[in-house]
């Protein structure tokens, strides 16, 4: 705990950052411990909150529409676990066996949920004032790319400009739907080429399909390991 308290740059009450770092999986394989889910829900609030408050100040002359085009960008999915991968923070999760050996670790998604509940776990130990500071240092690589709010604008577009960018081939997608017709979840799934495979979630095929290109752009963009 003490290695990623560094990483971070600030003191975290100790049972809170565990907690934070909590996964469903590695609960219910200890026992039914208490999960992170209840500080991300906590986390996205403090995270929607400082973003809305600090897009509003620092762009005065944009409209509505584009302000909420930003924000989107900023606090998605692939934005948060890009800003996870680059601190290293998928090795601190605490997961279960399963689904570290389905390489939970680098799954977007449980990523993205991990920093929220970091910011969950920040908020209530420090306060409104630290954790929106918290919010801006991870946000800043983000804030300093204007790419990243082109991209939430129109993510298929973005990935298929990467794509001829780096040779790597035309985006092909396909569709998954399930669930009962009120109530459809669909999972969207692209390839390019031999560069990334990667899928998105919404509900419709075309917001699948947007969430299965920002996650596959953000993929192309992150620096060789």
């Amino acid at each position: 705990m003490v290695a990623l308290q560094e990483i971070l740059g600030l003191q975290v009450d100790a049972g809170l950052l565990e907690l934070a770092l909590t996964h469903r999986s590695y609960a219910y394989e200890h026992g039914g411990l208490p999960t992170n889910e209840r500080l991300e829900f906590l986390g996205d609030s403090i995270l929607g909150q400082a973003v809305t408050v600090m897009l509003y100040r620092d762009y005065p002359l944009l409209p509505e529409g584009d302000l909420a085009k930003r924000r989107a960008s900023l606090v998605s999915t692939a934005a948060l676990s890009e800003i996870a991968r680059g601190i290293g923070l998928g090795e601190f999760v605490r997961l279960g066996r399963g689904e570290t050996l389905t390489g939970g670790r680098d799954k977007s998604s449980i990523l993205a949920d991990t920093v929220e509940a970091l910011i969950g776990a920040v908020y209530l130990d420090t306060g409104v004032e630290s954790a929106t500071r918290f919010v801006m240092r991870l946000l800043q690589p983000m804030l300093a790319d204007p790419g990243h709010f082109g991209i939430s604008m129109d993510p298929k577009t973005s990935l298929q400009e990467a794509a001829s960018r780096l040779g790597a081939g035309v985006p092909v997608y396909s569709v998954a739907e399930s669930g009962p017709d009120h109530s459809k979840v669909f999972v969207a799934t692209v390839t390019v080429g031999t560069a990334v495979t990667a899928t998105g979630e919404g509900t419709s095929k075309k917001h699948a399909e947007m969430a299965a290109a920002l996650e596959a752009w953000t993929r192309l963009r992150a620096p060789r390991r």
